[in-house]
C-alpha cells in the first residue's frame, strides 16, 4: 500500500516545529529517523495529513557533558551513538546496544529520540533508559519540562510526552567509575527486534554487588525495571546461586506477547538466559 496523501513540512528550528505542532493539532505526525512512522503511513495504521520533519532543526543532534551528565540530542542517530568517543569512555554501555539496532542501514538513520519516543516495548534504548536512570526534556507551547524515564513509559506506544511536545535532549548521569556493563540480546537474525534483552549496570566491592540496575526489553507491555531482583543481589556476594535467585526474579516480571519470535514460556525463558549472561559480562567488566 501507499500512503495517504499529507502535506509535508520541514521547520528550521524548534520553535517553528512547536508552532506547526500547536497549529495542526491531531493531523500532524514529527518525523525522526522514521523507520516506525513511515511503514505505519504505508499500511494506513498512522493517516497524518501533515508530516514535520525534524531533521532541519539545528542544536537537535549531538553527545556532550555538563558536569556528572551526558546530554544527548534526540535527532542524534545510532551511528553517531556509536562513533562518540566520549560515549565510548562514559557510557559504553549505550555504544554496545546501539551496535545491535538493526542494521548498518537503519543506523545511519535511526535516531535515539525516535526510538524512545515511540514507545514500542521492543525497541532497545527504552530499557536502557531505565538501567541509566534518563531523563528526557520536551519542549512544548508552554516551554520545556523534564521528565524521568521510570515515569515516561506507560503502555505499549503509549507515553509521558503531550501530543505538542518534542522531545529535544536525553540526560544521563555518568555512572561511577569500574562499573561493568551489557546488553545482551537475542534476535532471529540481523535487524530483527529482540525476542528478549537484558541490560546490566554493575558496581561491585571485591565480590560483593554495591549497586544493579537491569532493565529489560520486549518483555512487557513497556520497557521494564527488574528492581525486585537489584534488591535481591545488592550488599550480596554474586555467587551462582545468588544469580540464580535474581534470575527467577527477573523472570517473575516478564509478561511477553506470543508472536513468531517465540511463546510466552519461551521468551520468559530467554529473559533468563539474556540476564544470567549480561550480569557474568559485566562482572568481568568490573573494576572492583
Amino acid at each position: 500500500m501507499i500512503p495517504k496523501p499529507f502535506e509535508y513540512h520541514s521547520p528550521q528550528s524548534l520553535g517553528d516545529a512547536v508552532a506547526m505542532l500547536q497549529q495542526y493539532g491531531d493531523e500532524a505526525k514529527l518525523l525522526a529517523g522514521g523507520h516506525s512512522l513511515l511503514p505505519m503511513m504505508k499500511l494506513r495504521f498512522a493517516m497524518p495529513s501533515h508530516l514535520i520533519d525534524l531533521n532541519r532543526i539545528p542544536d537537535l543532534a549531538g553527545v556532550s557533558e555538563s558536569g556528572n551528565e551526558i546530554r544527548i540530542g534526540a535527532m542524534t542517530t545510532e551511528n553517531q551513538l556509536i562513533w562518540s568517543e566520549l560515549l565510548q569512555r562514559k557510557l559504553p554501555l549505550l555504544v554496545e546496544a546501539a551496535r545491535l539496532i538493526a542494521d548498518p542501514q537503519v543506523r545511519y538513520r535511526g535516531t535515539i529520540g525516535g526510538d524512545i519516543a515511540h514507545g514500542d516495548p521492543g525497541n532497545d534504548h527504552p530499557a536502557l533508559m531505565l538501567t541509566l536512570d534518563a531523563s528526557f526534556v520536551l519542549a512544548g507551547a508552554n516551554g520545556e519540562r523534564v521528565v524521568p524515564a521510570s515515569e515516561f513509559f506507560l503502555g505499549t506506544y503509549y507515553t509521558a510526552m503531550n501530543p505538542d511536545e518534542i522531545m529535544t535532549q536525553i540526560r544521563i548521569p555518568v555512572p561511577p567509575q569500574g562499573t561493568g556493563w551489557c546488553y545482551a540480546k537475542l534476535k532471529r537474525k540481523t535487524g530483527d527486534f529482540a525476542a528478549a534483552a537484558a541490560a546490566v549496570l554493575l558496581q561491585m566491592k571485591g565480590d560483593t554487588c554495591t549497586g544493579v540496575a537491569i532493565g529489560l526489553t520486549n518483555l512487557g507491555p513497556t520497557a521494564l525495571r527488574a528492581s525486585d531482583a537489584e534488591a535481591a543481589l545488592t550488599g550480596q556476594p554474586l555467587t551462582a546461586d545468588a544469580i540464580e535467585a535474581a534470575a527467577q526474579k527477573v523472570m517473575a516480571i516478564c509478561e511477553p506477547a506470543a508472536d513468531l519470535r517465540g511463546d510466552e514460556t519461551y521468551k520468559t525463558a530467554m529473559a533468563g538466559e539474556m540476564f544470567r549472561k549480561a550480569i557474568r559480562t559485566a562482572m568481568e567488566r568490573c573494576t572492583r
